[in-house]
């Protein structure tokens, strides 16, 4: 910029002295400012371009000429910097300028040195244009050359080609452009296997629980039928539900590891009373308990405790780590739960065992999925993702889970939730939750259950079981078309549906029989081999009342069946 300035401003160095001194210092200036012009001339790396203060080029470096293609001679003192730049880029720039400083800028040179005529420091990028109508990106600064007084004389131009950066730039942008486009067919890829991964899920649930309803249903009735079974038919007969109802605890197991681990499990965390959810837990896990010879000890609640939770997923956790407990204790050993405030905000229950223990090495690789530490070859059953399940589940209540163990004295393995306070349960709820736990007192007309079902074998499992009901009555049809029609033909009372039916699937059927004012009323309840949530939740959303699943439990089946009875008596009303 400096020699620049001197160059032009060679006019204003004193011609006249009275002394040698003075000439000397003249001559030395001359031979200063001459070899500074000669470096900005004869720079190639720089394109430097003068101008008078009205723009015309004044002066046109070797650098200029090498960018631009042309001769000095053919600029100088004939046109200005903006006639070799991109015509477009300087309106644009005009216009940004206006509006920026709030003033009007004509798209030309002034366009290209306002800031600098402003005493602003400006450095920009524009399009040059050379000779042969080739364009090259250049970075120029610009700065106002002013003579003695501060007047503006002239401005200088000096540019950079900016080819090389740019076109490392747009190598980057492509390669950004190229790895995000990778990066999206990759999750489309992988969102497509996850999405084949869950309808495959969704299938075998579904072809692995039918047979299995079959199997188990006919092994309970077997088991309740009058008379009952001789001890020789009891023994194979609790051999074939130990084995069918671990078979349902193992595909459970698979298909819950691999819900939570495609990011399809919704959990509904809501307030949980902790006093309750323990003696559940504790009902059903102290027959096996009994069985084993374990002692098991269940803490006692002074005053309520509720902690935020899933309530069904909050059992399964405590189910797997109490029945873990028992399976790997010594005989005659004990268990016993401990619950105590972690933190002000947080409530830790703690399951304690008298078994074997764990290793460092073995409690590192504890919550890894179907490793079971060495005991595959030992007498307990197992697929070694309970554990893994469990602790996925509590990451997903905002809990944690951990375990301390000592070899040769056992394990604690403990949980931790976020506390809640006491909910207000308005009346209406107590109510309505006293009348779904309440049994159904029929009149003298028997009741009609309709079931919609096309497996042979499901059909006779619930015929058998209806007909230990006097006061039932039982319709079955085999499609959902053929449901729809007798439904409307004899307004049954409760209708049980499939979901996965030829013709039309039950979701279907259900929203028809809704949609209709003559059957709008009946309560539709989904008893499906589907047993997914996602599954579970679609059928809910779309208007079952109950959403049971294959295999089914005769208790919980007729439990159902006595709530659904009730709603259809006390609800809408049946219309005869």
């Amino acid at each position: 910029m400096l020699s620049a300035a001197i160059l032009l401003s060679m006019s204003q160095i004193p011609t006249t002295s009275t002394g040698g001194n003075t000439e000397t210092l003249r001559n030395e200036t001359l031979l200063k400012t001459g070899a500074l012009q000669n470096a900005i001339l004869n720079s190639a790396n720089f394109s430097s371009i003068a101008t008078d203060e009205k723009g015309v080029i004044q002066l046109f470096n070797v650098g200029a000429e090498r960018m631009l293609g042309y001769a000095a001679a053919e600029v100088l003192n004939k046109i200005t910097p903006a006639e070799i730049s991109d015509p477009q880029e300087v309106i644009v720039r005009a216009a940004a300028l206006s509006l920026e400083l709030d003033t009007t800028i004509a798209p030309g040179f002034e366009a290209l040195v306002f800031k600098a005529s402003r005493g602003i420091e400006d450095i920009y990028e524009l399009t040059y244009i050379r000779k042969d109508g080739s364009r090259f990106p250049a970075v120029l600064s610009v700065t106002a050359l002013r003579d003695d007084q501060g007047g503006i004389i002239g401005y200088l131009l000096i540019g950079t080609d900016n080819t090389a950066r740019k076109q490392v730039e747009e190598e980057h942008q492509k390669m950004l452009r190229e790895n995000t486009l990778e990066l999206e067919k990759a999750k489309a890829i992988a969102e497509k296997a996850n999405l084949a991964k869950s309808d495959f899920l969704s299938s075998m649930s579904h072809e692995l629980r039918s047979p299995l309803n079959a199997i188990l249903g006919f092994a309970q009735l077997i088991e309740s039928d009058t008379p009952a079974p001789t001890p020789s038919q009891k023994a194979n007969i609790d051999q074939i539900l130990h084995a069918g109802w671990y078979l349902l605890e193992l595909i459970n197991d698979i298909l819950d590891l691999a819900v939570i681990e495609s990011g399809r499990l919704s959990l509904s965390l809501e307030s949980v009373s902790l006093p309750e959810v323990m003696l559940e837990c504790q009902a059903m896990i102290e027959p096996l308990a009994q069985k084993r010879g374990i002692s098991m000890t269940f803490p006692k609640f002074a005053q309520p405790c509720f902690i935020k939770a899933d309530r069904t997923r909050l059992k399964q956790v405590l189910i797997n780590l109490l029945s873990n407990a028992i399976k790997y204790n010594q005989t005659g050993g004990r268990v016993s739960v401990d619950c105590s405030l972690g933190t002000p905000e947080r409530v830790r229950i703690s399951v304690r065992d008298t078994g074997a223990g764990l290793s460092p090495e073995k409690l590192a690789q504890l919550f890894q999925s179907f490793n079971r530490l060495g005991q595959e070859s030992g007498g307990e059953e197992g697929t070694g993702i309970g554990l893994v399940v469990s602790k996925r589940l509590m990451e997903l209540m905002l809990g944690m889970i951990g375990v301390t163990s000592t070899v040769g004295t056992g394990s604690v393995f403990w949980i931790e939730l976020v506390a809640d306070v006491d909910p207000h349960l308005e009346l209406g709820d107590a109510e309505s939750v006293n009348a779904a736990q309440t049994a159904v007192h029929t009149g003298p007309r028997p009741r009609l259950l309709l079931y919609v079902e096309d497996n042979p074998a499901n059909l006779k499992l619930i015929e058998q079981l209806i007909a230990r009901r006097p006061d039932m009555r039982l319709l079955t049809a085999q499609n959902g078309t053929d449901g729809i029609n007798l439904a409307r033909g004899y307004l049954p009372d409760v209708i049980l549906m499939d979901i996965n039916l030829p013709g039309i699937s039950g979701i279907e059927a259900m929203r028809l029989i809704h949609l209709d004012p003559i059957t709008a009323h009946i309560p539709v309840v989904a008893l499906s081999a589907n047993a997914i949530p996602r599954d579970i939740e679609k059928g809910l959303e779309a208007g079952f009342f109950r959403y049971l699943t294959k295999p089914i439990k005769v208790n919980e089946f007729l439990e159902t069946l006595n709530v659904a009875l009730e709603h259809a008596e006390s609800g809408a009303g049946r219309k005869v």
